[in-house]
């Protein structure tokens, strides 16, 4: 019987997102900004990705990584910002917990498809500036699609026993989360069962995908100032160095917040809900809206192809 009870509260129960407390009076100005930001995001990314593919010409490594990484972004965006807009313009909070599971998934899942595919690009920049005369072989297309696989399955392997490892808990405890989405780290706590294998998993699937590819992208970068720093000329120097300014714009946007959330997360007894809050929208907003003003902005073929495009 008891059992029975359990299951249906279980099957009934919801989590409640939050959207920024005390600020109830101004959620609909809010949500504005947001609207905006999932336009310019949707549009910037749909833009990189549409040039890319109807131009021959961007058909190269570079430009080829940036469409994987705009891809990545438009997932993140879309699988974030409706339940964002559905707080501040309907006071929607209530999400079930297999949507809530479903959308962690889909969260995890990108956030570590980014970080792979800017591990990928920093490798692209390092092949680019190392070895200038063998790029197109190194980074032929059959290689790239395999390396994007590849790194694609990881994120997907690693993720998809959180769903299941969270199914399995009763969740009676204060059921509200401090965000305006879902994430594994957060929902874990609500449950009141033992999250020990939650808590040791979370932090190996990090540790083997974040942490790693962080490591392997600033030794790209070690790598690359190296050989940058044996040309003789200054002006090489500096147009190689120019070549990865957008990179490395896209990665400290990713990874700034990221570990400021973690960081967060694990202290969060001492540390300011609101800025908490704040930094989640950092992380999940802001990427998406700006990688694609950067790219557009620092790369000229792609900008002549845009601006081109739109005069049309």
């Amino acid at each position: 019987m008891m059992s029975a009870v359990n299951d249906t509260s279980f099957n009934s129960a919801v989590f409640l997102l939050t959207g920024i407390p005390g600020q109830e009076d101004v959620h609909l100005w809010i949500s504005v900004l947001f609207c905006l930001v999932f336009v310019i995001s949707i549009a910037g990314n749909s833009v990189v990705l549409f040039i890319v593919k109807t131009d021959p010409s961007l058909h190269e490594p570079m430009y080829i990584f940036l469409s994987m990484l705009a891809t990545t972004d438009l997932g993140l965006s879309i699988s974030t910002i409706p339940t964002i807009l559905g707080i501040f313009l309907f006071n929607s909070r209530e999400i079930s917990l297999s949507a809530c599971f479903a959308q962690l998934f889909f969260i995890h899942s990108l956030s570590f498809i980014e970080s792979s595919v800017l591990l990928l690009m920093a490798f692209d920049r390092f092949v680019a500036i190392r070895d200038p005369l063998r790029y197109a072989s190194i980074l032929n297309p059959s290689r790239i699609a395999k390396m994007g696989l590849m790194f694609m399955l990881r994120s997907v392997v690693l993720i998809f026993p959180l769903p299941f490892l969270l199914k399995r808990f009763q969740y009676c405890r204060a059921n509200v989360l401090s965000h305006s989405y879902c994430l594994h780290q957060e929902v874990m706590k609500m449950a009141c069962s033992d999250i020990t294998v939650n808590s040791i998993y979370g932090l190996f699937i990090i540790v083997s995908t974040v942490g790693l590819d962080s490591l392997l992208i600033l030794l790209s970068y070690v790598m690359i100032l190296k050989t940058v720093l044996s040309i003789a000329s200054h002006v090489e120097r500096v147009r190689a160095l120019n070549t990865c300014v957008s990179h490395i714009c896209a990665v400290l946007l990713f990874y700034t917040p990221m570990i400021g959330l973690s960081v967060l997360h694990r202290f969060r007894k001492s540390s300011s809900p609101l800025l908490q809050i704040l930094l989640g929208y950092v992380y999940m907003l802001v990427p998406p809206l700006i990688n694609p003003i950067v790219y557009s902005v620092k790369s000229k073929h792609l900008r002549a192809r845009i601006i081109k495009a739109f005069i049309k």
